[in-house]
């Protein structure tokens, strides 16, 4: 069974505030050898906002429209194919 907190990232926002975010899915990009994670606020569900993220686990926002619109398209798969939205 999976443990609850293997699926949930804090995000520190501008201001030093923590916000607890429940991840959806990661994804990784073998040509551009990049990580991505797509995450939540439980308390707005349908705010899905997707990040790179290292091996240390730290977070960069995505600000190349190419590689935001690949990201968009990943995303939009996941919603659309039952086998791998589940």
């Amino acid at each position: 069974m999976e443990n609850k907190e293997e699926r949930q990232i804090i995000i520190t926002d501008s201001e030093g505030k923590e916000h607890r975010m429940e991840i959806l899915f990661t994804y990784d990009h073998p040509e551009r050898k990049t990580s991505y994670v797509f995450f939540y606020d439980p308390e707005q569900p349908d705010e899905i906002i997707a990040m790179r993220y290292n091996e240390q686990g730290e977070l960069t926002e995505i600000e190349d429209d190419e590689e935001y619109e690949e990201v968009e398209e990943v995303f939009n798969a996941f919603n659309e194919d039952p086998k791998i939205n589940k």
